[in-house]
């Protein structure tokens, strides 16, 4: 997979919603309700972090749930792209670039939503065919205004924020023209998920998918 097809298919991935969950899910026997809860709200992008030993089993799950995109997030390494594509990954997140991990997800047509922090990683991504890009983490590095900062001079790059992204900054960032949709946590808090409480995560997906931008 060319960088441009990646990037192609990535922006495809952040236009279904305005919100892509972040998941970190320690139990595989909460993937498939906490995917269903979340799809059936509207959000039908999915990304499980690769922070758990649960996490490959949660993306095996969630990837047999009709009308979900789940995708890794937190790919560091070629091994973690390996992985994640054979779990059923449809795409991959990682928190920054490397030319290894970049390389990796090309020889493994997996469509890679690369992070930068800065304007300089942006444009080297650029320069190799990344157009979408995630800032990360966003809240940290200066939230929407540093955002709609680099959107400036770099306009042909877009953007999909995560880090201290909330409901209530969320339409900060979806109002920027080089954002394409933002990524957070708060969809599926972990009280929710631990609860089993299902009909309250879809509402609050509901929430989310409700936001403009």
């Amino acid at each position: 997979m060319t960088p441009q097809d990646a990037s192609k298919r990535a922006t495809e991935i952040c236009l279904l919603a305005p919100v892509v969950p972040v998941l970190v899910v320690d139990d595989a026997a909460h993937a498939r309700p906490l995917a269903e809860a979340l799809i059936a709200g509207g959000l039908p992008a999915l990304e499980v972090t690769l922070r758990t030993p649960a996490a490959l089993d949660v993306i095996k799950e969630m990837a047999e749930v009709k009308g979900g995109v789940v995708g890794a997030g937190t790919l560091l390494t070629p091994a973690d792209v390996r992985a994640a594509k054979e779990a059923g990954a449809q795409f991959g997140v990682s928190p920054g670039a490397t030319d290894v991990l970049l390389d990796a997800c090309e020889a493994e047509d997996m469509p890679l939503l690369p992070g930068i922090a800065t304007s300089s990683e942006a444009m080297r991504l650029l320069e190799r065919g990344y157009t979408t890009q995630k800032f990360f983490p966003a809240e940290a590095n200066g939230g929407a205004k540093a955002l709609g900062a680099i959107g400036g001079p770099i306009p042909q790059v877009k953007f999909c924020p995560t880090g201290g992204v909330s409901l209530a900054n969320a339409p900060d960032y979806l109002g920027l023209s080089n954002t394409l949709c933002v990524g957070g946590s708060w969809v599926a808090p972990k009280k929710l998920v631990e609860a089993g409480d299902w009909a309250g995560i879809e509402a609050l997906a509901r929430e989310a998918a409700a936001l403009s931008r």
